[in-house]
């Protein structure tokens, strides 16, 4: 009987020991996949091994410690951004009990040149299709010549470029860690309003029409017509605003890409992003990229047709169409990229 219990003792001390060690490997496993998707906010950008081309300076290193004079001023302006990105990044974290890793998923909207080392977030509205012809160009090795030959379409078929989410958990890293990463933001509501503008307000955009059209018009129109039920080409903006702020929206999964937050699709307080540009300063902030990866010589940004910018004013007009209720609806919405981005309320709004 004794021998019994000293076995039993014994075989008790050993479970012991491999639910332990289990439960460790099981912690450091979690560990090891938050420190692959949360960089360091403010990480030494030259430590990664690995970082740049043998014998030349990358985009990174020139940004962060800059040896030509026409990157010093730049340099202090992106060192602004950034830092404003991380003290609204830091207030959010606190006052929220919400905490998440990124999942490879997060990553869909990071295009990638491995060839220059660069990582762009593409925001739908912010000359999104521009610089997806531009990363072409840039990635392609020599099957485009030049942004403006490539069809708007094909800028979007996602086969055409490489975007973060398909490498692995260690290149993935490595990328975040390395390479220059930047995105381009726009003031939120000029954003939305063009987004409405040129989804809901143009004959050929039939597919939004019907997808989203339908919806908003069934559930937000009283009376409807039977032809405006079927098309759902008339949405009003009072009707865009109503759907998006809709509670039942939201339970329904994420917004469209063309009206969700630059936050939730670039995850800013997760990705640290070197360069952020502005579509205010369009030419220069890209002329800037483009610099730094060193093909300015050979490669510009295409100019945008300014005549049909939504412009501030345009956007003030649709506001003023909707009620205060929305108005605050959609700030608070939006508000996280008012703060990050450094862009103030505007006058226009009735705030309480």
């Amino acid at each position: 009987m004794k021998q019994t219990l000293l076995d039993l003792m014994r075989m008790s001390r050993i479970c012991r020991m491999v639910l332990a060690t289990c439960l460790g490997s099981f912690i450091l496993v979690i560990f090891y996949f938050q420190s692959m998707f949360q960089p360091v906010m403010r990480r030494n950008p030259f430590v990664a091994e690995g970082c740049c081309r043998k014998g030349s300076r990358n985009a990174l290193q020139e940004l962060y410690n800059p040896t030509q004079p026409e990157f010093s001023g730049t340099a202090v302006v992106q060192e602004a951004r950034r830092n404003r990105v991380a003290e609204t990044c830091r207030a959010q974290s606190a006052s929220s009990r919400k905490r998440r890793v990124l999942t490879p998923s997060d990553l869909k909207h990071l295009v990638v040149d491995d060839d220059h080392e660069l990582i762009y977030c593409y925001v739908p509205k912010v000359a999104c299709t521009n610089w997806k012809r531009v990363m072409m160009v840039l990635s392609g090795r020599g099957r485009y010549a030049h942004p403006m030959d490539i069809p708007s379409n094909e800028a979007h078929v996602p086969a055409n470029l490489k975007t973060l989410n398909q490498y692995s958990i260690a290149d993935i890293n490595y990328r975040l860690k390395s390479y220059l990463k930047f995105l381009f933001v726009r003031e939120p509501f000029e954003r939305l309003v063009s987004a409405y503008r040129n989804k809901f307000t143009l004959r050929y955009n039939t597919s939004f029409h019907k997808r989203y059209g339908t919806r908003i018009v069934r559930r937000y129109r009283r009376n409807a017509t039977a032809e405006a039920l079927q098309s759902g080409a008339d949405v009003t903006f009072r009707e865009f605003a109503e759907y998006i702020t809709d509670p039942a929206t939201q339970r329904e999964g994420p917004l469209n890409e063309h009206w969700q937050t630059v936050y939730s699709l670039c995850h800013p307080c997760h990705v640290h992003y070197d360069l952020v540009g502005k579509y205010e300063t369009l030419e220069e902030d890209a002329g800037l990229v483009l610099r730094l990866a060193g093909v300015a010589d050979t490669l510009s940004f295409p100019s945008y047709a300014k005549s049909t910018r939504t412009t501030d004013q345009m956007t003030a007009m649709f506001f003023n169409n909707i009620s205060a209720q929305q108005q605050n609806q959609l700030y608070q919405l939006y508000k996280l990229d008012f703060l990050m981005f450094n862009y103030s309320t505007p006058s226009y709004l009735k705030l309480h």
